[in-house]
């Protein structure tokens, strides 16, 4: 198993991808298990990976509506992550940082601290270079705001913008991803009633955190966090008290750090990617009716899949059947009943005509076939 599995990305997020989708069950919780991800726009949610005692991990659902929290349970109807990442039991990779040697972290970036922290364990040959680094941290804070959604996109819009624009899709795409998400504030003390101008809801006195997430060398792949440079740290937390959580906002403004009580680093140096990949096999057509299999090959569940057959190339009449869900490595079987007239013609089956479900260019060839019929 790899150090890191991500399935999707972050990129694959923002271009509005809710389509892909893993289940609770495949990421394993046994030993120190690190990760972040999100849920689907219809709980809208983020999830954070929180150790549970020495030997498990847990995964809390981070509400959008209200930023309270929850602990995830198989079976409980919110187990399906259109982004997720997550290791193994990566108690083995664990490094502890000097926090002496960071000195005062009063009112620091967070981001820097844990630079410093990655910069100074390699030099002292304590931690392995890597391509990403886990990281755990224990923190109290002056003032913290957090985000919480899951649908970073609002929509289609920075898919569409490739195309073509429209008013509201330049708007959108001058906003930072975070800036249009719901926002929250903690803090020992709640805004001044007079100010009604603060955009940012106040939740409470929740200033002592526990959070798990990333630090990625290249951010510009979009990985684990949003691809811009230098915005290398993506964070998740929950509050100790167990009352909050979210997308910690650490490089905003009115975040004010405190003091770190531990920071952990993870050198994370192998990375699989998971993907669907949808496929149409066995076409087949005999004595008036047309019978194909429609798989997903990949590693990902896909919801809502769109099978097009369309005769002698005219689109204008073609047939369409959608799939509600379709597992990983499950396919499902059609007969379609196909009254043709006398002649040459060619069946076209194709799987996700409109191009919904991301897959890379490679992947997408088998998503059609097509079939040379002669009626008699």
């Amino acid at each position: 198993m790899a150090d890191l599995t991500i399935a999707n990305s972050v990129c694959d997020l923002i271009l509005g991808d809710v389509r892909e989708h893993l289940p609770f069950e495949r990421i394993p919780l046994d030993g120190d298990v690190l990760g972040l991800g999100t849920t689907t726009s219809v709980d809208n949610g983020e999830l954070t990976f929180l150790r549970d005692g020495d030997q498990q991990s847990a995964i809390w659902r981070c509400v959008a509506h209200d930023g309270s929290i929850r602990r995830l349970t198989s079976g409980d109807g919110s187990g399906h992550f259109p982004y997720v990442c997550f290791t193994g039991d990566a108690t083995a990779l664990r490094r502890p940082a000097d926090l002496a040697a960071l000195g005062d972290p009063q009112g620091r970036p967070l981001q820097a601290l844990v630079q410093q922290a990655i910069a100074h364990g390699q030099r002292l040959g304590n931690l392995e270079r890597a391509p990403i680094y886990g990281v755990r941290l224990i923190a109290h804070w002056h003032e913290l705001v957090i985000t919480v959604a899951s649908k970073l996109c609002m929509g289609q819009q920075r898919r569409n913008l490739g195309i073509a624009t429209s008013e509201a899709g330049t708007t959108a795409a001058g906003l930072s991803i975070y800036d249009m998400l719901q926002h929250y504030r903690l803090a020992p003390l709640p805004p001044d009633p007079g100010n009604t101008d603060d955009p940012i809801r106040y939740l409470g006195r929740s200033m002592h955190w526990d959070c798990c997430g990333f630090f990625d060398t290249e951010p510009e792949q979009g990985r684990v966090t949003v691809p811009q440079p230098g915005a290398h740290l993506h964070l998740h937390g929950c509050s100790t008290d167990l009352a909050f959580g979210g997308h910690l906002h650490h490089e905003h403004p009115s975040t004010r750090l405190e003091h770190l009580d531990s920071l952990w680093l993870y050198p994370l140096r192998s990375i699989a990617s998971l993907a669907s990949d949808l496929a149409i096999q066995h076409l087949a057509f005999r004595e008036g009716e047309l019978r194909f299999r429609v798989s997903n090959i990949g590693s990902m569940d896909v919801s809502d899949v769109g099978v097009a057959v369309v005769i002698d190339d005219r689109y204008s009449n073609h047939r369409y059947v959608r799939i509600p869900w379709l597992k990983a490595a499950e396919g499902e079987d059609f007969t379609m009943p196909l009254d043709l007239p006398v002649g040459d013609h060619r069946i076209s089956v194709i799987a996700d005509p409109e191009q919904m479900v991301i897959e890379a260019d490679e992947c997408r060839t088998n998503n059609r076939m097509d079939l040379d019929v002669v009626i008699a």
